[in-house]
């Protein structure tokens, strides 16, 4: 990539980056923003909520006549414990569904526990005990914790758990059957309310989330389409100027110096005007290996849609190939795949890379009817610029064997002497 066009891409990307919201939170996480705050809004709201009621409860069970069972001490620390666990860690945010779910299970472990810490104990009104309070509290855990299947379960079952242990303490006396009733149903409708509301809020996070990603991607794409389009014009213009240096150097040559640099001028331009003919921008010098430059290869070959036997002769001990070499290598050779397959239709085509003892070669053959190098006209640069110039062009070589029996393209490049 030239420098004209390179900065011409860079202005035009930063630009549209300067335009886009990029807050630590939107960085870090693009995906998940309003989820990350939907999350924290529900668990400071869980925190309050679960206090106030936690407290109301607390207060029931301190002045209860179940505190005369043997367990009751016990039962109580657990659950308070594990409640107050969870209200600390909604408030700072971390910890959460650790927390939440180790709650939710503590609870409904308390509560089948329930009528073994109670026996011999006779409530003396239909009123319910303090861990009825609590119900909602682990539905509410169930749905900061667990996934929503469970949240489900943990909605019908917990209430429904309540009302069988309640009527096993009372020995399902008929004077409790109304409350227990009551009770139950009530702790059903609200735990479906809390569950409906968690799942809606996050499902609207979610896809709020989606479409931000979506309109944020499509703006990127936009921009990037808007820079290569720039990256075009500024190509054109720079090769116009490539073109038009290399005649002029070429027509004043009048040394053997002054004809090597328009010849190292044309060719650079040539290579140019290949390389324009390419999606693939010039990127970085970073080092290939071998089989990273065969992979290329082979899926640039398989994007044509012919059959291609590929076959690899490499030396692990290869030392690895500069980024612009293999890229140079990879787009010749992709060249000459093309021809084969237009030209000769793929029949034949096999491709050989190897590396060993400081050399790379790519070859391309096929089985076609071959061709007439020389008869080719000057304007047709699929050969000249796009292989043979392309690769000299990075100190390699290109080499064509031709005839009624197919067509070889043996393109060879030499690791540079120390």
């Amino acid at each position: 990539m030239s420098r004209v066009a390179a900065d011409t891409q860079t202005g035009v990307l930063g630009s549209a980056w300067a335009r886009i919201p990029h807050s630590p939170q939107v960085t870090t996480g693009i995906g998940s923003f309003t989820r990350a705050r939907v999350e924290r809004i529900i668990a400071l709201a869980a925190g309050i909520g679960s206090l106030i009621i936690g407290a109301q409860a607390f207060f029931a069970a301190l002045g209860s006549s179940d505190a005369e069972a043997g367990w009751y001490l016990i039962l109580m620390v657990t659950v308070f414990g594990s409640l107050a666990v969870m209200l600390l860690a909604c408030l700072i945010g971390r910890g959460v569904r650790i927390s939440a779910g180790v709650f939710a299970v503590i609870y409904v472990l308390a509560l089948a526990a329930w009528p073994a810490a109670t026996t011999g104990i006779t409530p003396t009104t239909v009123d319910e005990p303090w861990i009825w309070y609590l119900i909602n509290l682990a539905t509410l855990a169930a749905v900061l914790a667990f996934p929503f299947p469970l949240q489900i379960v943990w909605t019908a079952l917990v209430p429904l758990l309540f009302g069988v242990v309640r009527m096993v303490q009372v020995h399902f006396d008929a004077v409790y059957w109304p409350t227990v009733a009551l009770d139950v149903s009530f702790t059903l409708i609200l735990g479906g309310v809390i569950l409906t509301l968690g799942w809606l809020f996050r499902s609207v996070a979610v896809n709020v989330d989606e479409t931000r990603a979506e309109a944020v991607a499509s703006y990127a794409k936009a921009a990037a389409t808007d820079a290569a389009e720039q990256e075009r014009v500024a190509v054109a213009a720079l090769m116009h100027d490539s073109v038009l240096a290399a005649l002029i150097a070429a027509e004043r040559a009048s040394t053997p110096r002054e004809r090597t640099l328009a010849a190292t001028m044309a060719r650079e331009a040539l290579t140019r005007l290949a390389n324009t003919e390419q999606d693939d921008h010039e990127g970085t010098d970073e080092p290939w290996d071998a089989d990273t430059l065969a992979n290329q290869v082979a899926a640039a070959a398989a994007e044509f849609g012919a059959d291609v036997d590929m076959r690899r002769e490499i030396d692990p001990a290869t030392a690895p190939i500069p980024g612009r070499v293999a890229r140079a290598l990879v787009l010749a050779a992709t060249q000459a795949v093309a021809n084969a397959v237009q030209h000769a239709g793929g029949a034949g085509l096999a491709i050989v890379v190897a590396a060993a003892d400081g050399q790379v070669r790519v070859e391309v053959r096929d089985a076609g009817e071959g061709f007439d190098l020389d008869a080719i006209p000057d304007d047709r640069l699929g050969i000249r610029a796009s292989i043979i110039a392309r690769v000299a062009a990075v100190g390699g070589r290109a080499d064509l064997e031709t005839g009624p029996h197919g067509t070889v393209v043996r393109l060879t490049w030499q690791v540079p002497a120390a």
